[in-house]
């Protein structure tokens, strides 16, 4: 089983509502090296499984960094998401 599926599945389980993923990018010659180039249909992947583990925000990306806006992401996307809903339901009660 690829990792992928062991950690959010437990960050789950603890009620972990946001998870981001991105690419490892090595800054210089004295740091590890890269191993894998993630493409981005893999990331998009990530992002769709971990929406359906029931994340409420997946920030997925090789250019995706834990702490890159990702307040902001997440706020506009938890808005988007209630408008979206809200439209929604005042359609189906017309």
């Amino acid at each position: 089983m690829h990792i992928f599926a062991l950690i959010p599945k437990d960050l789950r389980e603890i009620d972990v509502d946001v998870v981001t993923f991105g690419q490892y990018l090595r800054p210089t010659e004295n740091h590890l090296s890269v191993v894998e180039y993630v493409t981005p249909e893999k990331f998009d992947h990530f992002r769709k499984v971990g929406e359906e583990m029931g994340f409420k925000y997946v920030a997925s990306g090789p250019m995706v960094r834990s702490s890159y806006k990702a307040g902001e992401f997440y706020l506009k996307h938890m808005i988007s998401k209630e408008r979206a809903e809200k439209e929604k339901q005042e359609e189906t009660s017309k």
